[in-house]
Order: structure tokens, then C-alpha cells, then sequence
């Protein structure tokens, strides 16, 4: 490894903005080559083709991964540019890198972290916990995603262009095959408490009406899966709350 002080600060907080520059082009190619810049810096700078700015170049070509989990391509790449690896390398590695960082990231997080929180502060809000178990929410899930993002980062610095030993780290393997269950028990958890909690304003014939309505929305769900989806169905819910709300006002 080059003899280089990664500056692990700068590439973190480049990451935050990785979406920023989202294009149908080069997806997150943009932002990652942005946050991978600052670990570039250690590279010789001189001459027109020189490697800094080759492998600022390459850093800036199509990625499309986790927003959360893109730190390990950016830097594996990054220490592979320092190790010398040859430029066709540095590319198989990023192309190779962006299936498994989406599945991984989509199931930890977005099927798993996210939900599962939320469901936990849904639950605490039906039972009281108010404007508490929002903050709770806001201070874990993003102290969860910044270490996340911290991790990925240093890992993939660590590994380089062997990057794939930091896909069976725990934090990964067990993560993914935990937090999937417990998502499911915190919303089924939620779910019977939130409705009461939002239902507790009305009579009990308004209460029978959603249940119906509920019922009903699920049955169409099933039914027609291919015709009715839960964007539609909520729209439709709403259209006709608006309705009811005008004629009975």
C-alpha cells in the first residue's frame, strides 16, 4: 500500500451528497467519484495523463449500489488506485461490486433497518410516547446509518481489490438474517396498536366502516395485483375520505 493518509472525514462527508448528481447515465457514478476524490490525493498529479486524474475519471464512471453501502466501492477503489492495480481491474471490481452493495443495502436497510424502527416508533406513539419516540427514532436510525456508511468506508479502504472478504462480515451476514424478523414483529406489532390509536377519535359505526374498508382494500390488493397497487388504493381511500368529509360537513 502506498505510503498515503486516507482522509476518511472528507470521502464520509462527500458520501452523504452521493445522490445528489443521480442520473440515468451513470446512476451514482457521479457522487462516488466525488467522494472517492479525496482519497485519490496521495497519487501523482503531474503530466497530462497523469493518475490522479485517470483515476479520478474512472471514479466518476456508471455505479449504481446502496446509497448506505457505496463507502466499500469507493474504497476499494481508492486503494486499488494507490496498490497500483491495472485500470481494467479497478472496473470488473466496481461493475462486480454494485449487485451485491444493492441487495445487501436493500435488505438490511430499506427492508429491514428502516422499517423495523419505524414500526418500533409507531408502536411507542400509540402508547403514549409521543414526540420522544420520534427523536428516538430520528437519533438511532441515522447513528445506525452513519456508522454504517463509516464502516463500509474503512472496510473497503482495508480490503482493496479483495474487497469481497468484507461481504461475509457479520455485520452483513447476521444483520440481514436478524433484522428481517424483527422487522416483521415490530409491524405486526404496530400495526393493531396504530390503528386503535387512530381510530380512537371516531364512533364505533365510523370504526366499523374502516375496518370494512381496510378489509376490502386488502382483498383488492390480492385480487388484483397486476390492476390496483397500495399507491392507487391509499389515493383512492383519500378521494373518497374528501368526498364523505364534504357532504357530511
Amino acid at each position: 500500500m502506498a505510503a498515503v493518509r486516507p482522509r476518511f472525514g472528507r470521502a464520509l462527508l462527500r458520501l452523504f451528497a452521493v445522490q445528489g448528481s443521480y442520473n440515468y447515465e451513470r446512476m451514482l457514478g457521479l457522487g462516488v467519484g466525488v467522494a472517492e476524490e479525496p482519497l485519490l490525493r496521495g497519487l501523482p498529479a503531474d503530466g497530462p495523463v497523469s493518475p490522479y486524474r485517470a483515476a479520478v475519471a474512472r471514479g466518476a464512471h456508471f455505479f449504481n449500489a446502496h446509497p448506505y453501502l457505496a463507502g466499500l466501492a469507493v474504497g476499494a477503489a481508492a486503494r486499488a488506485e494507490h496498490d497500483g492495480a491495472p485500470p481494467d481491474l479497478i472496473e470488473r471490481l466496481r461493475g462486480a461490486l454494485c449487485g451485491p452493495l444493492g441487495s445487501i443495502g436493500d435488505r438490511l436497510i430499506w427492508a429491514g433497518w428502516l422499517p423495523l424502527l419505524s414500526g418500533l416508533t409507531l408502536a411507542a406513539i400509540s402508547l403514549g410516547a409521543g414526540w420522544t419516540a420520534v427523536v428516538a427514532f430520528l437519533v438511532v436510525y441515522n447513528v445506525g446509518h452513519v456508522a454504517l456508511r463509516w464502516w463500509a468506508l474503512r472496510a473497503g479502504w482495508e480490503h482493496g481489490v479483495r474487497v469481497a472478504a468484507a461481504l461475509h462480515h457479520p455485520l452483513l451476514q447476521r444483520g440481514t438474517a436478524l433484522v428481517g424478523p424483527a422487522m416483521a414483529c415490530a409491524v405486526g406489532l404496530a400495526l393493531p396498536l396504530t390503528a386503535q390509536y387512530l381510530a380512537a377519535p371516531f364512533g364505533a359505526w365510523a370504526r366499523a366502516v374502516l375496518a370494512v374498508a381496510a378489509v376490502l382494500g386488502f382483498l383488492a390488493l390480492h385480487w388484483l395485483p397486476g390492476r390496483l397497487t397500495g399507491l392507487r388504493l391509499g389515493l383512492g381511500f383519500a378521494a373518497a375520505a374528501l368526498v364523505v368529509g364534504w357532504v357530511w360537513r
